[in-house]
């Protein structure tokens, strides 16, 4: 694949605003992830939420290939960004990917090494994604991709690649300096507007970019329960119980 200019990434200069002083209602950026149906990411782009995740990782039930054509996407209109997720995709593959579906950003899952995501981050946004346990030491985990990547996010750590869906403890973020913006995920689902709402009070949370949604808000994978986003939404930026 021929090297490209390097793009203007979305979201570089997002970090003045994120640092202001936190508190209810919910001021970070929502990111639902899983899509399918273009229908449903329209939806999502009316009601405001600011990313939709599709997922290209062929052993997930919401492998894109399977139902967005390439061709579809770029059909898709309106403000939402449009994240790839991956899973250790050879870098030609990758941007070739991303030119062919007019991706945003790029949401790493995988094995990736700190190089290889500094080379993709030369081109378009890069997400180095982390699975964590308990006791994890984050400092040193993340240390290797400070450089080499523009956001992190933060998930349960579970068998195989992707989220798993289960509920990811926040509190293991709280004691730590994270000097990166990053993307909580894990689990969230409906009823956790509140707790949300304080851990955005949190020191830690002066670098959250987004929440990431997926499984919780689903009727089946990847079609999504539209009207319970709404809720999720309304109640989580409006600061309503």
């Amino acid at each position: 694949m021929a090297k490209q200019p390097k793009q203007s990434k979305p979201f570089e200069s997002i970090e003045t605003v994120t640092e202001s002083t936190p508190g209810p209602p919910f001021k970070g950026r929502i990111k639902v992830c899983g899509m399918t149906l273009p229908d449903q990411v329209n939806a999502l782009d009316e009601m405001g939420v600011d990313l939709a995740g599709f997922i290209f990782y062929p052993k997930s039930p919401r492998f894109i290939r399977n139902k967005i054509t390439a061709e579809k996407m770029k059909k898709i209109k309106g403000r939402i960004a449009k994240v790839g997720v991956f899973v250790n995709m050879p870098y030609e593959d990758l941007m070739r990917t991303v030119e062919d579906y007019r991706l945003d950003m790029v949401q790493l899952h995988g094995d990736e090494t700190p190089r290889y995501c500094e080379q993709v981050a030369n081109y378009i946004t890069v997400v180095k994604a982390f699975r964590l346990s308990d006791n994890d030491p984050l400092d040193w985990i993340i240390r290797p991709f400070h450089e080499g990547s523009d956001m992190y996010m933060f998930d349960t750590l579970g068998s195989g690649y992707g989220g798993t869906g289960k509920k990811f403890d926040w509190s293991v973020l709280k004691d730590k300096q994270i000097d990166k913006l990053f993307f909580l995920s894990g689990g969230i689902e409906p009823g956790d507007e509140e707790r949300l709402k304080n851990f955005a009070t949190e020191p830690v949370a002066k670098k959250l970019f987004a929440i990431d949604i997926n499984s919780k808000f689903e009727i089946s994978a990847g079609v999504k329960d539209i009207e319970r986003i709404r809720k999720f939404v309304t109640t989580l930026r409006s600061g309503l119980q």
